[in-house]
């Protein structure tokens, strides 16, 4: 009895302590909260029930659907089965009948025999054929019920070489057989519309060599109704489709409108293979879940009950936001007071303050409780300003203070002192009668002093543009308005807009004597934002009324009105153009020096040059001489002695006009040249230096390069320095006659920095140069010969450089001992390279 008690009084107190705990978070909700609550507990509680109850149906009908699904895979692996075992079984019969076609156990009449036997068997079999090596037709059996109906089975057509006329699926399943020596099956493929076959390859092996193949060929449709079980038939359609998912064959005729099955199953259709598929199609036996009538009855109630729970729900709701609109209307406009960062100050009629918000006691540091119910004068106003001050007052409550808003100075409760903007407007109440006046401050301490600081900066940007050595003016591009010029602008073209659009190089604007709405602006309708981001273009200017070159840089920028406008600064660069000017002609009167030196170098060589054809000329005159006097010569032997005395004669004149050409004074001219009569005419001169030195010359010259826009002469001067540098280096050094040699490459190249260039190289095998050496080889004056200028080089790479060329140094290397050194000379082009074909020239020293 004591026992029974005390778990009665256990359970009491462990249903109670749940009880304890609900009626705990009861209680301390607030009222809106619990009304809430109240009302959502039951619609949550009908919406977990129709949960529920929509979960189970959905439940018990996916269990009905995996049945079903389960049921379509299970026949349609059946049925693929069946024809699978189906067509090994006939492939190993083929098999057979080929092992005996080969070891000649059965001749082609035996052949026909069994193929006739086989086909009655095997109904799915329509014809079986015997093909040679060539694809020729050696012997052929069709079904008789498809020969009388298809002629073209029993006989078929073949071209003038015996070749069966097949699709190409047959084609390839045949060479396929060929290749691998084993059974292939071919593509589905249709005999005309009542009949769709593949068919299986079996090759034909005599001795290690292919004979052939034996070819069965099924029907499709025969396949599906002869192996296809009729209870599976009933339940579900059994079709085979092709890599298109098109339907050769099912168990069910096509029928116009037919649904498509719901539940569906592929499988290979193995061993045919090449995409083909077995697919088994299912429908569903029952109408779902919306087609339930207790599912709907359920959902009725459902909607009902929760359709009166939301109509209560908001009533209740309707009353608490009535209840808190009052409160919420009031907190939000505290807030709102709070927040602002403008002062607000109301006064009634008579002046006194009557609301103050918060930044207002913030600004001025005055409390709200000293600041309501003050008349004036007031304690934010300054001491020294109480007459003006009082005077706004009196103008601000007869209402005539300005729309803009007035400036005034309000003291702050630390003795601070700052700028403010104060805006005021009549204060009219609920009934349309005005109150008072209402008053917004702003502190415009900061504003005023970045306006200030605008105001001076503008004040040094114009001083210093004023002081500029160049003219700096802004033109509107829709006016042709001159926005700005400074002094310089001023002092040499006026205050006309004339000269800006002629240094910007467009026409000037021409506003005279028209309207400015019959102007064209050119740039209209183009992006302001683009036009300003674009770089600053530059040019040179020549200006003939003031005698002067100017430097014009100009760009597209939007000005304070928001109008596009163009800045140009126009620097005057005449004395820097004289410099370039008497530059140059040093240049070309040092070109025209190094030249001088280079044949005065050479003078010894052009006089022994010189001294064979005259020497020749005067043994052929003294030889013709002595032989007139003893009256030995006929007309026939005079005529060629004078002919050999001419040919001497004019080979002494090319000479010396050769030399005349090169070192004559003329003004640097660029022309059209090509690189191979450039090379050719330096030959001529450098061959008698070679000749002197006894070094060899080998060149390499490409065929059909591209013409340069180049000084031919002063190229000629490059490559003639550079090879008589190279011939004296190798002779200074006494190099062995195997080393006495000298490269000249010209080809073709294409570079990242400059493009399409053409590249003349002069490689010797001479001791080559010191590192030191390299680094200063350019520097004007400094050269490593006893005798040198130091000339040479620097003047060789002004004239590449001048052509937009480049040139360098560099020693060559075999491991670590230097065999020669390399001078490389890139020209660039326009043209595009064409293909390279080389040309072999050499100059041997005689």
């Amino acid at each position: 009895m004591d026992t029974s008690s005390q778990t009665k009084r256990l359970h009491q107190a462990a249903r109670s302590r749940p009880q304890r705990l609900f009626w705990t978070w009861w209680r301390r909700l607030s009222p809106s909260r619990q009304d809430r609550v109240a009302t959502l507990a039951p619609l949550l509680s009908v919406l977990l029930f129709l949960a529920a109850i929509v979960a189970a149906f959905w439940y018990l009908r996916n269990e009905e659907v995996e049945r079903e699904v389960e049921s379509v895979k299970r026949d349609a692996e059946l049925v693929q089965q069946q024809i699978r075992l189906r067509l090994i079984e006939n492939q190993e019969q083929l098999v057979r009948i080929a092992r005996e076609v080969m070891t000649r156990a059965t001749d082609r009449d035996e052949f026909l025999s069994q193929s006739a036997s086989l086909v009655r068997s095997r109904p799915e079999i329509v014809g079986i054929s015997w093909l040679g090596s060539t694809q020729q037709v050696v012997a052929r059996h069709v079904a008789p019920d498809l020969a009388a109906a298809m002629p073209r089975l029993a006989m078929p057509t073949t071209n003038q070489t015996g070749e069966l006329g097949k699709p190409q699926a047959t084609q390839v399943a045949f060479d396929d057989a060929r290749e691998l020596r084993l059974p292939v099956y071919s593509r589905p493929f249709r005999h005309d519309e009542h009949l769709i076959v593949f068919q299986v390859h079996v090759p034909l092996i005599d001795h290690g060599a292919f004979a052939g193949t034996l070819v069965a060929e099924y029907s499709i449709e025969a396949l599906l109704r002869y192996f296809v079980p009729p209870d599976v038939s009933r339940r579900h359609v059994i079709s085979l489709l092709d890599t298109n998912d098109n339907v050769l064959a099912s168990t069910m005729a096509s029928q116009p409108g037919r649904v498509r099955a719901k539940l569906i199953y592929d499988v290979a259709f193995a061993p045919v293979g090449h995409g083909t598929t077995l697919r088994g199609e299912g429908y569903r036996t029952s109408f779902g879940l919306i087609g339930n009538t207790l599912f709907w009855m359920v959902l009725s109630l459902s909607v009902l009950t929760v359709w009166m729970l939301l109509g209560t729900w908001r009533h209740m709701r309707r009353r608490l936001q009535i209840q808190g609109a009052l409160v919420q209307e009031t907190n939000f406009r505290r807030a709102m007071e709070n927040s602002m960062l403008t002062g607000m100050r109301a006064m009634d009629q008579e002046g006194r303050i009557t609301y103050v918000n918060p930044a207002f006691c913030a600004m001025t540091g005055f409390s709200e409780a000293e600041l309501i119910g003050r008349l004036p004068p007031y304690p934010h106003w300054p001491h020294d300003r109480l007459e003006e001050s009082n005077r706004l007052l009196q103008q601000e409550l007869a209402g005539r203070s300005p729309a803009g808003g007035i400036e005034v100075r309000v003291l702050r409760r630390d003795g601070t002192q700052f700028d403010a903007r104060m805006y005021v407007s009549p204060l009219i109440d609920a009934r349309g009668q005005q109150t008072g006046w209402m008053t917004s401050m702003t502190n415009i301490t900061e504003a005023k002093r970045i306006r200030d600081q605008l105001t001076a900066s503008h004040e040094r940007f114009t001083t210093v543009l004023e002081g500029l050595d160049a003219a700096v003016s802004v033109l509107s591009v829709q006016h042709g308005e001159l926005l700005f010029a400074n002094r310089s602008y001023r002092l040499w073209f006026g205050a006309d807009a004339h000269w800006h659009a002629q240094l910007a190089g467009m026409q000037a604007a021409n506003n005279s004597g028209g309207h400015v709405e019959d102007d064209v602006d050119g740039l209209s309708g183009l992006p302001t934002a683009e036009l300003t981001d674009v770089s600053a273009d530059t040019r040179e200017v020549y200006v003939d009324s003031l005698q002067k070159w100017f430097d014009v840089r100009a760009r597209y920028l939007q000005w304070t009105d928001g109008r596009l406008a163009q800045m140009l600064i126009a620097t005057d660069i005449t004395a820097r153009r004289r410099m370039e000017e008497l530059s140059a002609q040093q240049a070309e009167r040092a070109q025209v020096t190094s030249r001088l030196v280079t044949m005065g170098e050479m003078a010894s060589s052009v006089a022994h040059e010189l001294n064979q054809p005259l020497a020749a000329i005067a043994n052929y005159c003294s030889g013709i001489i002595t032989r007139l006097k003893a009256g030995k010569l006929n007309d026939e032997e005079l005529l060629g002695a004078l002919e050999k005395t001419a040919r001497q004669a004019h080979r002494a004149g090319q000479i010396i006009h050769r030399i005349r050409a090169f070192v004559k004074r003329s003004e640097p001219q660029r022309q059209a040249a090509h690189a191979t009569d450039i090379v050719d005419d330096t030959l001529e001169l450098a061959g008698i230096e070679l000749r002197r030195r006894n070094v060899s010359l080998q060149t390499y010259v490409a065929r059909r390069l591209p013409v340069l826009q180049v000084d031919p002469i002063l190229i000629e001067q490059v490559l003639l320095n550079l090879i008589k540098n190279a011939a004296e280096a190798i002779d200074s050094a006494q190099m062995p006659p195997k080393r006495r040699n000298i490269e000249l490459r010209v080809v073709p190249k294409h570079t990242p920095e400059l493009g399409g260039v053409i590249e003349f190289s002069v490689t010797d095998t001479g001791p080559g140069l010191k590192e030191e050496v390299i680094n200063r080889l350019y520097e004007a004056f400094f050269s490593t010969k006893t005798e040198g200028l130091g000339i040479g080089l620097s003047l060789c790479r002004s004239i590449i450089e001048s052509h937009k060329g480049r040139i360098k140094a560099e020693n060559l290397y075999n491991s670590e001992t230097v065999v020669g050194c390399r001078f490389t000379v890139l020209l660039p082009v326009s043209a595009p390279l064409p293909m390279v074909l080389e040309s072999n020239k050499s100059s041997e020293p005689s």
